[in-house]
Parts: structure tokens; sequence; C-alpha cells
């Protein structure tokens, strides 16, 4: 069960305000949720102490107005000190998409998601395992959810996922192995 220090809840309150009313897709429970979930399963292989705090802000620059430099202050102002604030920030930048549509309108998601992929294979190891926390949840929800958009998911995933071994081996194995599962249950080719 996911314990947060002081100051993971006051990061955690910071990153749930600038999340504000979002969402899930499917369920409608609060996109803090993930978040959390996120979380939860990175805490059980935290390696340098930092992964928590990257897995409540993943998704903090891409899908809200916080920028780089806000989230920087609001570490600071909350106890962090520069080496720990250097670090969440590398690899928050690392999990953050930059191939969006707003940013490439003229790519279509195929084009945007193959050029993530090669971006995601350079992120730094504790990146990488987070990034694995956050592929187990989306893929559950989606598997549950979406079978369709699941396959798509799965697929943008697989091309990626065996060169971002650098992260945390057993939570990387397990990653793997649902993708693999998934793969199975939605008749993906396994080649």
């Amino acid at each position: 069960m996911l314990e947060l220090t002081e100051r993971q809840w006051a990061l955690f309150d910071y990153v749930k305000e600038m999340h504000g009313g979002q969402k899930r897709k499917y369920t409608g429970a609060p996109y803090y949720t993930h978040l959390l979930s996120v979380a939860n399963r990175v805490e059980q292989y935290v390696q340098n102490g930092y992964e928590t705090e990257i897995a409540l802000c993943h998704d903090l620059i891409e899908d809200t107005e916080c920028s780089l430099a806000d989230l920087s202050y609001k570490l600071m102002s909350i106890g962090y000190n520069i080496e720990e604030d250097e670090v969440i920030l590398a690899c928050v930048d690392d999990l953050t998409d930059k191939y969006t549509t707003e940013k490439y309108p003229s790519l279509n998601r195929a084009e945007r998601k193959e050029l993530e992929s090669a971006r995601i294979v350079t992120s730094r190891p504790v990146a990488q395992t987070v990034k694995y926390a956050d592929i187990i949840d989306n893929m559950l929800s989606l598997a549950e959810h979406d079978p369709g958009f699941a396959r798509v998911y799965a697929r943008e995933v697989d091309h990626y996922l065996w060169k971002i071994n650098m992260g945390n081996p057993r939570l990387y194995a397990a990653c793997c192995e649902l993708l693999t599962e998934v793969k199975g249950k939605l008749g993906i080719d396994q080649n």
C-alpha cells in the first residue's frame, strides 16, 4: 500500500490541483487515481527514492498548464533540494510526450508515436521504471474497457518496450509479461 511522506503529500496535493477536474476516460474517476496507481505500483520497486515523485508528476507537463519551471518552484518550496529537483525534473521531462497533436498537427498518430518511440528509448533508467508502471496501468484499463484501442496501444508499446530495459528489472519483466498476455488475448501477432 502506498505510503507518502509529508512532502510527497504536498506534491500530490499540487499535482491533484493542477489536474483539476480531469477524469479517467473509461471510468470517470478523477485523473489523479491513475497517478496514485502508477505511484503505488512503482513504490514496490523504488531504487533511488524519487520514483514515487516522478510517478505522481509523470503526466503533469503534457496534461496541465504546469511547466517544468513551475514544478521546480513547487518542489523547492516543499523541501526538495537542488539535486532531487534535477532528477525529478529530468525524468518527468523524459516521460512527457514531445510529439503532440498540438505541436505536430501535420503528423498522424502513428507518425507521432514512431517519433515518441525513438525518443523514449533514450530516457533515464529511473524514468523507464516509472514508464513500466504507467504502461501496466494503462494497459490494464484499456484491455478492460476498450479492447479496440488496447490493440493500438499494445502495438505502440510493443514497438519500444523491448528497447527500454534499463529500469527496474522486476517491474520491466512484469510489464513485458503483461504486454505479451494482452497481445495474446487480443489476437495480436506475437512476432
